[in-house]
Parts: structure tokens; sequence; C-alpha cells
């Protein structure tokens, strides 16, 4: 029996560890990729990266929510400029547990000044995710406040357990004091 457990938790330590890389990768990737600056879509330059890590947790056939906590990181700087706390919850079919998600988005302004605070409110639309072990997700989520500063609307989600997710979704922000 004892082995069993030891066996499990290596097994875990070991996806723990491949989820925190590709999570690693995504954002290198990202921040490598030939994307312009500007976003023709919403118009605005790209000012930074808001990187978010998702509690584990359970969901329920109807849903979940997991707290999340996030950090603003400008492009001209490597230092984190601004800390949320939030909350996302799902409803819709969510079945199974992840042990922690990393959530990546790019911030668009419509100039490079960005203000403490600018990212907080609320974001929805929908996510779809698959995880056995490591796996990714996919958000497509808009909103935020009536200001100008604005998320990425699409963005990649990584992490680690035994999930499937296909779920309307919101994310609310506040600033962390």
């Amino acid at each position: 029996m004892k082995k069993r457990v030891a066996v499990a938790l290596v097994a875990i330590m070991a996806l723990e560890g491949a989820g925190a890389a590709m999570a690693a990768d995504a954002v290198r990737r990202e921040r490598a990729a030939p994307v312009p600056a500007y976003d023709d879509a919403r118009g605005g330059v790209r000012i930074g990266y808001l990187d978010c890590t998702i509690e584990g947790g359970v969901g329920y056939v109807l849903g979940s929510a997991k707290g999340a906590s996030c950090v603003f990181t400008s492009t001209i700087g490597s230092e984190p400029l601004d800390q949320y706390s939030g909350v996302v919850r799902k409803m819709g079919v969510d079945l199974g547990f992840t042990t922690r998600s990393r959530l990546i988005w790019a911030v668009f302004a419509p100039t490079a000044g960005y203000h403490h605070g600018s990212l907080a409110g609320l974001y929805q639309g929908i996510t779809a995710e698959a995880t056995v072990g490591a796996g990714v997700g996919a958000n497509v989520l808009i909103g935020g406040t009536s200001g100008s500063i604005h998320l990425q609307t699409v963005s990649v989600t990584g992490q680690i357990g035994l999930n499937v997710a296909a779920t309307g979704t919101s994310l609310t922000l506040t600033p962390a004091s």
C-alpha cells in the first residue's frame, strides 16, 4: 500500500512539473512570437501581460468557482506593476478536478499608459478544457471596466488534473491591496 501511495505521489509531482513547464513554455513563445504590438480589432498597443494562477478544485456537473491571483507585467520592464485577486466561475459541463491552472493574457491600451487597477472588472465568455494529467483549455472572454484598457479576447490555459469542461465562464478581477 505504501509503495502505491509513493508511486502515485511521484506521478503527481511529475505531472505538476510538466504542467508548469508547459505554461512557462507558452509564456516564452507568446513573448517571442512575431505578433504585432498593435491590436487592429479593438485599436490598441500591447502594453503587457496579465498572468493568473488559478486555484485547484473540483468541477461539479453544473459548474465550479475557483480563486485566482493575477499579476500585470509591462512589456517595458520585467517587474510586476499591479496585482489582482479574482474568482473564475464556470456554469455548464465541468467534470473532474484540477490541482492548479495558469492563464496568460496580452493587455492592450490605446496608448502605452497604464493606471493601477485598470484591469479590474467582470469578464465573461466561454471556455473549453480537456485535462488528463497535464492539459490545456481555450477561453474567449470579453468585458472589464468601461475603460479603454482591455485583455486579449482569446487566451490559453494550462492545467494539471483530470477534467473536461465546456462552460460559460466569468472572471472577476479586483485590485489586490
